[in-house]
């Protein structure tokens, strides 16, 4: 294999393994974040923790390396990093903590596999995706996101006895194992948060699609969605947080929370999404957060001794089962649009060839300039 067909090969591979890399770095935010709260963290000030910790570790690199590439920050730019700060590190991440905290970590994460149809659905209405149910792959991404938003009405509306994913299935009831918080949560509610929260991240990921259209920074447009969101994440925490004491912080799990969902989970994952998001679209980046799912109910069992519940189990499974359903009729698409865009270049070439045949002999005798006409479009020498 010459060196040039694998860095082709690494080329293409490049937006999968960092999409892959991205889920067990959320997976382990949702298990540091949990033990925050168990010691008393508020989710308020955390999410300004967290964007103060995103902007100190990315906002040096963005100056530094796109300091001759960035473009103007209008106006226009400006209120869409408004509405991205307000959406992702304000709306989307205090619901999610306020549903995770009602419910588990697990149930959380399997709660956000809807993101992918919800974006689609969003895609679609803000046309940046196509669907023609003529064809396979359009069909496919219908029916997939139909199951996904399915299995995630199973998981809210049935919760079932504990699955111990470690050692089998039990009967055992909720209040005979002092591990299960759930008793005495408002599961509900917290069901509901959730999915309140994935509506406004996938509304991040279409924002965030049309941003780059017009700022394609994605170190720059990273420092200053943290930034909005350490400020607008800062005013909402002072007005829901009159505890003062709640901003102290120590050398405990508080500082890890905010030091790792910073540096991980806003800094790294922004700027990964958006670099994705760039060149796959919004779709293909919401497609991996199962991932996300499984490492963190295997982590949940092991550190948090959480129980997953067999409504969570047959619901995620059906989101999956949907997710990809979408992901494959996404990936014909593209290697349909592909294949018009070659078809398409044909003509191109020889209209070049015409034009370039017919400059090089302007001013020859006619019978001369027809002979060369001839002979360049039929690619003879």
């Amino acid at each position: 294999m010459s060196f040039k067909v694998l860095s082709q090969m690494l080329l293409n591979i490049r937006p999968y393994l960092a999409m892959i890399s991205l889920q067990f770095g959320y997976a382990g935010m949702y298990i540091v974040t949990m033990v925050s709260f168990k010691q008393g963290m508020s989710h308020w000030v955390l999410v300004v923790y967290r964007h103060v910790v995103a902007t100190l570790a990315i906002a040096p690199f963005a100056f530094v390396l796109e300091r001759k590439i960035r473009p103007k920050l209008t106006l226009s730019v400006f209120l869409k990093v408004m509405l991205l700060g307000l959406l992702e590190p304000v709306i989307d991440q205090n619901l999610y903590y306020v549903g995770m905290k009602s419910t588990s970590a697990t149930f959380a994460a399997a709660t956000v596999n809807v993101l992918p149809a919800l974006t689609f659905i969003m895609a679609i209405i803000f046309r940046m995706e196509r669907v023609n149910l003529r064809q396979k792959p359009g069909l496919a991404k219908v029916i997939g996101t139909s199951i996904t938003l399915s299995g995630a009405m199973l998981m809210t509306l049935y919760k079932g006895p504990v699955v111990d994913i470690l050692g089998g299935y039990s009967h055992r009831s909720q209040h005979e194992n002092s591990g299960d918080a759930s008793s005495g949560q408002h599961w509900v509610a917290g069901t509901i948060m959730l999915l309140s929260c994935t509506i406004g991240w996938s509304a991040f990921f279409i924002v965030q699609s049309m941003t780059l259209k017009e700022y394609p920074a994605e170190l720059s447009l990273t420092s200053l969605i943290c930034v909005m969101g350490m400020v607008e994440g800062g005013v909402v925490a002072l007005v829901m947080e009159r505890d003062m004491s709640a901003w102290a912080i120590g050398f405990d799990s508080r500082l890890l929370a905010a030091a790792y969902s910073g540096v991980v989970c806003s800094g790294i994952a922004y700027y990964v999404q958006g670099f994705v998001n760039k060149v796959r679209g919004p779709v293909f980046v919401t497609a991996f957060s199962p991932l996300a799912m499984i490492i963190t109910a295997i982590l949940g069992a092991i550190i948090l001794s959480e129980q997953v519940h067999l409504g969570s189990l047959l619901g995620a499974v059906v989101v999956v089962i949907g997710l990809y359903s979408v992901a494959w009729g996404k990936s014909k698409d593209e290697n349909m649009t592909s294949g018009e865009g070659k078809a398409q270049e044909l003509p191109v070439v020889r209209e070049d060839k015409y034009k370039s045949a017919h400059d090089s002999f302007d001013g020859a005798t006619a019978l001369d300039t027809s002979i060369a006409l001839k002979s360049a479009l039929s690619g003879e020498p």
